[in-house]
Order: C-alpha cells, then sequence, then structure tokens
C-alpha cells in the first residue's frame, strides 16, 4: 500500500497529499529561498505525478523567479507552497516546502544547496552532501530559451 502525507498552507486554503514521498529533504541557502521563506528553504523532491492538490489550486500563485525557475505560494496566506525548475531536465519535480506537510517522522536532511552562500548565523547538525553555488547551476540542463 502506498504511503500518503498530507498538508496544507497557513491559511488551510491549498491542501495536498503526496503519495509515496522521498525520506530525503533538500536546503537552500541562495539570497532567493533566504528572502522567500525568511532562511533556508527546506523541500523533498516530489514528482508530479505524486502531488495531488487536493483543495485550493485556484489559490495557488506563482512567480518566476528566474530564467530556469517558479516559485508557488498561497495567494491567500502566502505561505510558500514549492519552487519548481522550469528547464527540460527537472520541469517534472516540485520542491515542496517540508514545513506544509503534517508529518515529517522519518525524514532527514540529505543535502544543501547554495552552500557558499549559507549566513554563518546558522548551521544545520550531521554530514550532508553540500553544493556550492558553481556546482549547483553547473549541474542545470541547459536551458532551451538561451
Amino acid at each position: 500500500m502506498a504511503e500518503i502525507r498530507g498538508g496544507h498552507c497557513l491559511c488551510g486554503a491549498v491542501a495536498f497529499e503526496v503519495t509515496e514521498p522521498v525520506q530525503e529533504l533538500g536546503a537552500c541557502h541562495c539570497g532567493m529561498c533566504r528572502r522567500w521563506t525568511g532562511l533556508a528553504s527546506l523541500s523533498l523532491a516530489v514528482p508530479a505525478a505524486a502531488l495531488r492538490i487536493v483543495s485550493g489550486r485556484e489559490a495557488i500563485r506563482a512567480y518566476r523567479s528566474s530564467d530556469w525557475a517558479e516559485r508557488a505560494f498561497c495567494g491567500i496566506c502566502g505561505s510558500p507552497l514549492w519552487y519548481r525548475q522550469t528547464t527540460e531536465g527537472d520541469a517534472a519535480n516540485y520542491y515542496l516546502a517540508a514545513g506544509l506537510l503534517d508529518d515529517l517522522s522519518g525524514m532527514r536532511l540529505e543535502h544543501e544547496i547554495y552552500i557558499d552562500r549559507k549566513p554563518d548565523a546558522y548551521a544545520f547538525a550531521g554530514p550532508t552532501h553540500q553544493m556550492t553555488e558553481a556546482e549547483f547551476l553547473a549541474s542545470l540542463p541547459p536551458n532551451p530559451e538561451e
């Protein structure tokens, strides 16, 4: 039987279910994510087929934050919902804000990107796979619009 985890935004307008959620969380320390979330963005990769919007689709707003990504949020309460790369190779994945899930048990922080942009004010415990800004950008597939 498939594991299903639910979640919702702060006001509850946008609710969703994730089937077979991965157990690994990722953190992004780039300037955009820090401004968007107030610190590092913690997320889990969810294939489009595994994300089901239960309610509130009409409240979802998206902002194209770069040439290769967009960020979705609740248009009512402003909660960050997900980040999604719009480049060909990764457009099928949603990076869902981990704090929206009702249950994070069993999940662990596995990787951090833009580690060279992380402020000295905080650090996560435990070892993680870390990539600098240059390493992460080099890992992206080419943008066909360029």
